[in-house]
């Protein structure tokens, strides 16, 4: 059957519905059989709680919300310091927004949206172009299906590279640091890069510190943190560390 693609943008939330529905479903069937033991009531409650947390914030995340997740692309291109005429990649596309954002904010430059997409990538892929149209970008961004981890393009192609909340999710990367150092590879020399993710948890990229001397290492001298989870727009709800707690930019010149 075919899906008919809505004649509006979608950028989608980053809360997908099965984070609210799977709990509220859990909660209620185990809050049934309550009545015969007050462990089936602590059980079911607390899978209740944690389906209404993650509807307040979808509610948050959303542009008829709180417009949470529009305010975290905004901050990251509010920190590209770059003259704005080349090539850029934005890695981890989604639908499209950060994109689009990039395409509006620098008239001369060409952009292309890369994700990996899995199986929906052609589907994915026309909302993303669907969604360019109707922005009014689309003869200045294209968008490719490939890994953050082997990035599809030649050694030093693009004069800007950026990435919102990817890298962590990345599966083929063992060492999600992997990711970064594929970012420099792609990136020409004395190219800006303004990458954002949870790089404040140690498991995935080690210290703030760490990461800044590996990246030394790597050639990079110019480059620092912007901690995005310090910002006044982010409420104390969604600071916890699988949230928005532990997200910071890391912003440089190669």
């Amino acid at each position: 059957m075919k899906t008919v693609l809505k004649n509006e943008i979608e950028y989608g939330n980053w809360v997908p519905q099965k984070m609210i529905l799977i709990p509220i479903i859990l909660g209620i069937t185990i809050l049934m059989p309550g009545l015969f033991h007050w462990g089936f009531i602590i059980g079911g409650l607390i899978f209740l709680s944690i389906g209404i947390y993650f509807t307040i914030a979808w509610h948050l995340f959303s542009a008829k919300g709180g417009n949470i997740q529009d305010q975290v692309q905004e901050l990251l291109v509010n920190h590209i310091d770059w003259q704005g005429a080349g090539n850029v990649l934005d890695i981890g596309c989604g639908n499209g927004p950060l994109t689009i954002k990039l395409a509006k904010r620098f008239p001369e430059a060409n952009i292309t949206g890369l994700d990996y997409w899995g199986k929906n990538w052609n589907y994915s892929i026309q909302v993303c172009e669907k969604n360019a149209q109707l922005a009014g970008v689309a003869e200045r961004v294209s968008f490719q299906q490939g890994s953050a981890v082997q990035l599809p393009s030649e050694d030093n192609s693009y004069d800007l590279v950026v990435s919102n909340l990817t890298f962590h999710e990345v599966m083929q990367a063992k060492d999600k640091r992997d990711c970064i150092q594929e970012v420099l590879r792609v990136l020409k020399p004395g190219g800006i890069f303004v990458l954002q993710d949870l790089f404040l948890l140690k498991a995935y990229f080690g210290t703030p510190q760490e990461l800044l001397d590996l990246m030394r290492l790597w050639g990079v001298s110019d480059v620092e943190f912007i901690r995005t989870c310090d910002e006044p727009f982010i409420p104390g709800l969604v600071k916890l560390p699988f949230m928005l707690g532990a997200v910071s930019i890391l912003r440089g010149k190669k």
